[in-house]
């Protein structure tokens, strides 16, 4: 019985000892958090660092002194685990970005965008399936790994970061570039995803012409059905609380409703096999068009503020761990012997990124062109090169497909396996680094931008009448002329009066359209700009209780 007792308290120590580091590594944790931020804050008006870069440095620098303190044995204070960045950590950055995107910019170039995140997606991920075959062969590295490793390899590097881009351009000063790099990323992640997880479930061994085509159905499937099942949600969250006038009694119903239902949304997509990054996008995008014009103005404020604050915390916590995950003694460990080969894998992989990138970006940049009519909406060879550019930077979702596809639990006791999981956080940490360091100069030398953009308005009050949730406050988010509804309104469009004339201006002809339906059918149902029956003050004071009596 002594025994026994001793062995329970021996265990209830061990527990409670583990207990005690864990809380001990998320005080640490949320420190560097708060450090990202304000030496972010001091970095602001720099050319050079991002947000992005600023987390990675200081989590290199953290990386390195854990691994000083703890005589070589770690390197990071967290486990990383691609779970926690699929389910946890990318839906609400995603959602976010589609509560706050510009949707005429988006929409407009719709086509273009998703030329470039599908199409260009299969065409860089051929080519650097392609070049590892030829050239890891010759290396001698190839040798363990099979053919599903070398169309995995592809889908990994073929993954752009489209979080990383998110800080280091301007939707302001580059609505263009913005919406057609970011608008790229998202659904590239997407393309990604599906492209690695139908590598993983084919039959490799017995290829055929069956499966291009079970590949291609099954992509149109999961974007359809992804992006049904994200307005689906956004719509019916607008419906509820135009409905019930959650606003009435609590603000904070309003706010945790539009949080649940979109992260509902993102759950539902994975437990369905979709793709969750499209459904929680379009999800944002739908409910700020109906959603949020539903709610009480103190709501509006507290939702614009609450997916914003809560996004860039994340981003700088994915970039942090990834900067401490970068030393990892574990992963170099198996490759400290042949540090030439990790070097010449990591500069096969930047360099194969490079072209993969290239020869897609440029070539359906020309085919885009063709079809615009006017020389304003084309793509100039700077702003070509500027995509190209932004594009290449990986990160989080490259590591964690690695990580999916080349470790167990996050270890590895492969060689092969090994330099592919070094090579990867090189190429992150390489490409995050370089290329993200030199995209805002890139973009002041190609394109000068006016630092006081005139659709900016100076006052920065809140202004309810527009749009979206980016028309609250100017510094922030700019609404004004690149995303008002009044562009799209049937008075400043005249209707064509001829097929040649239609067809010379098929996007205004769609909008306007769309605009006619939005007016007539939809919001009269789902709410929105126009259709807003809440009081616009706060739902806790007398008067706005009258209200909805």
């Amino acid at each position: 019985m002594g025994a026994e007792l001793s062995y329970v308290l021996s265990k209830t120590q061990m527990l409670s000892t583990s207990d005690y580091a864990s809380v001990v590594s998320m005080n640490i944790f949320v420190a560097l958090l708060c450090a990202c931020i304000v030496i972010g804050h001091l970095l602001e008006e720099n050319r050079w660092i991002s947000e992005s870069i600023t987390a990675l440095l200081i989590g290199i620098c953290t990386g390195v002194v854990i691994l000083l303190l703890s005589r070589g044995k770690s390197s990071h204070l967290l486990v990383f685990s691609e779970d926690l960045f699929f389910i946890y950590l990318l839906p609400p950055i995603i959602f976010n970005a589609g509560f706050q995107v510009k949707k005429k910019q988006f929409f407009v170039n719709f086509m273009t965008i998703i030329l470039f995140g599908a199409v260009g997606t299969l065409i860089s991920c051929s080519i650097i399936t392609f070049g590892v075959i030829q050239i890891f062969k010759r290396m001698g590295v190839g040798k363990t790994l099979e053919i599903g490793d070398y169309l995995a390899i592809g889908a990994i590097f073929a993954a752009t970061d489209s979080v990383c881009t998110l800080q280091v351009l301007n939707q302001d000063e580059t609505p263009l570039l913005y919406s057609l790099v970011f608008g790229e990323g998202v659904v590239n992640d997407a393309t990604s995803v599906v492209l690695f997880n139908a590598i993983k479930s084919f039959d490799l061994n017995n290829i055929d012409h069956r499966i291009g085509l079970h590949f291609i159905g099954n992509f149109s499937y999961l974007f359809t059905a992804s992006t049904l099942l994200g307005v689906l949600a956004g719509l019916v969250s607008a419906y509820i609380i135009k409905k019930l006038y959650i606003g009435r009694h609590s603000t904070d119903r309003e706010v945790a409703l539009m949080m649940l239902m979109a992260y509902l949304s993102y759950i539902l997509a994975e437990l369905w096999y979709l793709s969750g990054i499209l459904t929680v996008f379009f999800c944002g995008i739908v409910m700020s068009h109906y959603t949020w014009h539903n709610v009480t103005e103190s709501s509006r404020i507290t939702t614009k503020h609450a997916f914003a604050t809560l996004s860039f915390v994340l981003e700088n916590f994915i970039f942090l761990y990834v900067g401490m995950d970068a030393l990892d003694i574990e992963k170099w460990r198996f490759v400290s012997d042949r540090p030439k080969t990790s070097v010449a894998v990591s500069s096969v992989l930047l360099g194969l990124v490079l072209a993969g990138r290239a020869a897609f970006v440029f070539p359906l940049s020309f085919l885009s062109n063709l079809t615009k009519k006017s020389e304003r909406e084309k793509l100039s060879f700077r702003e070509q090169v500027i995509i190209w550019w932004a594009g290449l930077m990986r990160g989080a979702v490259s590591m964690a497909l690695a990580y999916n596809q080349f470790t167990l639990s996050g270890h590895t006791e492969v060689r092969t396996n090994a330099i592919m999981i070094s090579s990867t956080i090189t190429v992150v940490l390489v490409s995050t680094m370089v290329f993200g360091l030199m995209t805002k100069p890139l973009i002041r030398f190609l394109i000068p931008v006016n630092p006081t953009p005139k659709h900016k308005n100076s006052t920065g009050n809140i202004d309810s009448s527009n749009n979206s949730p980016k028309s609250i406050t100017v510094p922030f988010l700019g609404g004004g002329s690149q995303d008002s509804e009044n562009e799209l309104d049937g008075s400043e469009i005249h209707r064509p009066s001829s097929i040649r004339s239609l067809l010379s201006t098929p996007t205004h002809t769609v909008h306007r359209l769309w605009r006619k339906f939005d007016n007539s059918f939809m919001r009269p149902v789902f709410g929105g700009r126009g259709f807003v029956h809440i009081a616009s003050t706060s739902p806790t004071s007398r008067n706005g209780n009258q209200q909805w009596q």
